[in-house]
Parts: C-alpha cells; structure tokens; sequence
C-alpha cells in the first residue's frame, strides 16, 4: 500500500475516532438534560397528585349541590395525569409478589403510551381466544366421548386440557399483573380468582382419571366440569362484548383511561345487561354445584383421591367469590344511574315532552 493511501486512511480513522468522541459526549449531554427534565416533570407530577388526594379527602363537606361538580372536575383532572404520559412519571406500584416470581426485579412498566395501549389490545385479543378456546375444546371432547370413546373420556385428552387450563389462567394473571402497573383498572379479586383457577388446574393434573367399569358413573365430576366450561365460554364472549362497548363510551365520556380493561360503576345497556347478568348468575350456581358435588363424592367415601375435595372446596370459594363481586359490580351500576338521574339537567318543556326517553 502507497504512503498516500496509508495516511488518508489513518486520518479517516481518528476523524472516526474524533466524532466517536463525540457523539459520545452529546448523547451523554442529552442524557443528562433528559433527566433533570424527567425530574423535574416527577417532582411536578407528584405534587400535583399529592394535591389531588388531597382535595378528594376534602370534598365531603362540601354541600351537596357543588359536590358533584368538583368531584367532576377532580375525576377529570386525575385522568388527564393517569391516561397520559405524565403516568410514567408517578411513583413505581411494584411487580408484586406473583410478577416476581416469574420475570425477577425486572422493571415491567411501560414509558410510551401507546405500546402501553399495544399491551392492552393484546392483552383483550387473547380474551377473544380464550373464549373461544373454552367453547371448543371441552365441546369437542364431550363430541369425541360419545361418538369415538364409547362415553369414556380417556385421561390424556382430559390431562391435556387441564394442562392448557393451568397455561391460560397462568397466561391471564401473568398478562392481569403487568396491566396493573401499567395503570390499568382491574379488580383484585378476579386475578385472585385466576390463582385459585391455576392451582386448581395444577391439582386436576395429578387427579387420576378412572375409566371401565362404570365409567359414566366415576367420570361425572369430569362432564360436569366440561360442561361448566362450555357456560364459561359464552358468558366471557357476553362479557368482553359488553365490557368493550361500555369502556369506549367511559373513555369518551371522559370516565374511564383508555389503559382500564374493566368498567365497574357505568350504567350498562339494558339489553346487555338483561341478557349477561342472568347467564353469570347461572354460570356461578353451576360451578358451585359442581364443586358441592365433588365435596360429596369426597365425603361419603366414593373415591380416595385427595385431588377431588380440593378441587371442590376451590370451586364452591371461586363461586362465592365471583357472585359476590357481580352483585357488588351490579349495585355499583345501579348506585350510577341513580347518581346521573339526580345530577341530569331538567330539559327545557318546550325543547323535549315529558314522555321523551333519555338516550344515554
């Protein structure tokens, strides 16, 4: 190689190294403003969520005729902090003790609003498949039961979906826990709810799965429990239906973040909700009969398998835990229409006849 070409590729080099350098100390400068920016954006977000508590500890002496108007305006001011990106600024709620277990001290909350809303959609997509996957496999096995197994369900096929029950509800809380510190509205009792369900799956796996003699007679906690799932099934298309309807409307109304999955005190659509609380109800009554049933069978001595009162005390709480919360969810509602009727505006006789509904 020529000297000439030696030294204009050793001056190519340090002039490389030279804006190595420094690019190097800008983007280390642009850092080091980020943070104090960030900083400075923390500190005035946590002030003013400070403030915010503290004026909602103080609203209620107020006289009934300004309180729904500054708890209005306190509702709204809390959404533009939390449905935004000032959100990333308020202080860490934590994985918790089931997030850590699976992912460590990783930090799972989300800066960006929108891949935060990338989560969310995500996270309402698998609901969708799920449900759909709970009408089909348990009707597909029941099918196969009586047109291929002779009416006895063998223990693989059942293992395997229980196997895939213990992968959803795992899926669910793990999927439920990382909404939680991204911001999202969730009712703790529905990720305990999934908890008791994984540990419930994690027991059927080790439930030995009887067949001939009197298969049909040793495999009816089994139909019941698919049948059980097929009601769940529909009721989580009802429910994801509905929830999705009601939280668009929240969300435009100004009532809800868009990082909520869940709508717990709106007034619903009647027809709805004549339709979907009758089914949980159902769905509920049936799940505890199906657990009293396992009790029984336990009790009076029909099967030795430990798995089968384990499953059942499980099934009769998770039935008393979800009745309970549907009927405080539906008081809620009601407790909300009561309120929107109180604080409607009387219309203007000669704008509307007194017979006019109002459309909500």
């Amino acid at each position: 190689m020529a000297d000439g070409d030696a030294r204009g590729l050793e001056e190519q080099a340090a002039a490389a190294a030279e804006a190595a350098r420094e690019l190097r100390e800008a983007a280390a400068a642009l850092a080091v403003r980020r943070a104090a920016d960030e900083d400075a954006l923390r500190r005035r977000a946590v002030a003013l969520d400070g403030d915010l508590r503290r004026l909602q500890g103080s609203v209620a002496a107020l006289e009934p005729a300004a309180l729904d108007k500054v708890e209005e305006d306190l509702e709204r001011a809390k959404l533009a902090i939390l449905d935004s990106d000032v959100a990333a600024f308020l202080p860490n709620k934590g994985n918790g003790k089931f997030l850590k277990k699976f992912v460590g001290p990783v930090n799972v909350r989300i800066a960006r609003k929108e891949d935060k809303l990338k989560v969310k959609d995500e996270y309402n997509n698998y609901r969708d498949r799920a449900a759909y996957m709970f009408l089909l496999f348990p009707s597909i096995l029941l099918l196969l039961r009586w047109w291929v197994w002779d009416g006895c369900l063998p223990a693989l096929a059942v293992q395997m979906y229980q196997a895939w029950l213990l992968f959803l509800y795992t899926s669910f809380a793990l999927r439920e826990n990382v909404l939680l510190v991204n911001g999202s509205d969730i009712r703790p009792w529905w990720i305990y709810h999934h908890y008791l369900a994984m540990l419930m799956a994690l027991v059927s796996l080790t439930w030995e799965i009887k067949g001939q003699p009197d298969c049909s007679s040793k495999q009816k906690g089994v139909q019941l429990f698919l049948r059980w799932a097929i009601m769940q099934g529909i009721a989580m298309h009802l429910q994801n239906r509905y929830q999705r309807q009601r939280l668009r409307t929240r969300i435009a109304l100004g009532k809800a973040k868009r990082m909520d999955v869940v709508a717990g005190e709106t007034a619903g659509v009647e027809g709805q909700l004549l339709l979907l609380y009758p089914v949980l109800f159902v769905l509920q009554g049936f799940e505890a009969y199906v657990g009293v049933l396992l009790l029984q069978t336990a009790w009076h001595g029909l099967t030795s398998e430990w798995q089968v009162a384990v499953c059942g005390i499980l099934l009769v709480v998770m039935a008393v835990g979800n009745f309970v919360n549907t009927v405080e969810t539906l008081v809620l509602k009601l407790r909300f229409k009561a309120k929107m009727k109180r604080t409607k505006p009387r219309q203007d006789p000669g704008q509307a006849g007194p017979n006019r509904p109002h459309q909500n």
